[in-house]
């Protein structure tokens, strides 16, 4: 494990939040908002990062500045996502934004590293995604030393997916049902 995962300058309670800019994980900093506030805790969201071929590939032709690209676009766009789950406005939490190298679930079990951490996770990717790579969310759950809490897909995500499978299949897109109810 890479990069700067370990904090032991902040001796209170975290709550650590898995972050990739998906609608999930936009709940999962929501939530995770939420939870600091009710516990007093620092909000320590995380995005991890890994060299385009993942680590073997790296190894096997290592390039630096590709590298110290990859981690720059990494650190803005959790700073992106966390620009666009709060819009500029400060959550009335301290945050400690933690970019780190390594596999997603292994990189938050390392940050999330004590017991009175909470590790806090959004789902994301589709069905096909969900196939080909493990889940990060089982895999924290089952390692992890700390509680884990999964924040379950904003039902606005649904809604998209469902709006975006009909348009794809060329299928009539009508109001929704609960506007017709409301207006019937």
């Amino acid at each position: 494990m890479h990069g700067n995962g370990r904090h032991q300058d902040s001796a209170g309670p975290r709550v650590v939040v898995g972050v990739s800019g998906s609608l999930g994980s936009l709940a999962a900093l929501h939530r995770g908002v939420a939870e600091a506030r009710e516990r007093g805790a620092v909000l320590v969201p995380v995005l991890a990062w890994e060299p385009p071929g993942g680590e073997l590939g790296y190894r096997r032709s290592p390039c630096p500045p590709l590298l110290a690209a990859v981690r720059e676009a990494a650190e803005q766009r959790l700073n992106e996502a966390l620009d666009a789950a709060f819009g500029g406005v400060d959550p009335g939490v301290a945050i400690r934004p933690v970019v780190i190298r390594g596999e997603s679930g292994p990189a938050l079990v390392h940050v999330a590293d004590r017991a009175d951490d909470l590790l806090v996770l959004g789902r994301s990717g589709g069905l096909l995604r969900r196939r080909l790579r493990r889940s990060v969310s089982a895999y924290c759950a089952k390692e992890a030393g700390c509680p884990v809490l999964t924040v379950p897909v904003p039902e606005l995500l649904h809604d998209l997916e469902a709006l975006h499978r009909r348009t794809r299949w060329h299928l009539p897109v009508g109001p929704a049902p609960e506007l017709v109810a409301v207006k019937g």
